[in-house]
């Protein structure tokens, strides 16, 4: 399958937001994911970060020093933080949310310790968030579907379908994004 090549795919969100879910869904289901193995699985994600760099590309996006051009035309990760720093392009960006005291949880468990202040590190990650999203839903060169993990994963087929049709690509197979989703994994449930 191929993606237009004169487009950067980005898979965003907070950190544990469900972007590492979105990478392995995508890839399984076809579409060009540029990852490489410098972030190994890990109790935390099973199944693989998918991301470049161990996720550490922002300070090389704030340099301008990052290749973007060498990644047109397929998917790339980078954390909601990072978006302030792309230049002037052409984007589709699909932004994961998430239930914000399940990513809380999801971080306190992956650094092993209870956040002290835990209302003020949500309200950090909510206004990074709405700040990210108004941000990108004003640049006239970036096109944004919002999808949401909690609904993904009760809902797969409806965003995955979604998904195919933000990006126009019709030979992406929904049924092996769905495949992807492991419900043991979701670990930091709340109702």
């Amino acid at each position: 399958m191929n993606l237009d090549p004169s487009i950067n795919y980005i898979v965003s969100g907070v950190e544990r937001s469900g972007t590492s879910l979105l990478m392995q869904a995508l890839y399984n289901g076809g579409a060009p994911v540029g990852f490489d193995d410098s972030r190994k699985p890990d109790p935390n994600n099973p199944k693989g970060y998918y991301e470049l760099e161990g996720g550490k590309i922002i300070n090389k996006l704030m340099d301008g020093s990052f290749p973007l051009d060498r990644f047109k035309g397929q998917f790339i990760k980078i954390t909601s933080y990072g978006l302030q720093f792309l230049p002037p392009g052409n984007y589709k960006i699909i932004y994961s949310e998430r239930n914000m005291e399940e990513i809380l949880d999801s971080m306190e468990k992956m650094a092993q310790i209870t956040d002290e202040n835990r209302q003020e590190t949500k309200e950090v990650f909510t206004k990074l968030n709405t700040v990210m999203k108004q941000k990108m839903t004003e640049r006239e060169d970036i096109k944004l579907l919002l999808v949401n993990y909690n609904t993904i994963l009760e809902q797969p087929d409806q965003e995955f379908t979604r998904i195919y049709e933000f990006i126009g690509q019709p030979d992406l197979n929904v049924s092996q994004m769905i495949g992807t989703v492991d419900t043991r994994l979701y670990r930091q449930r709340r109702t």
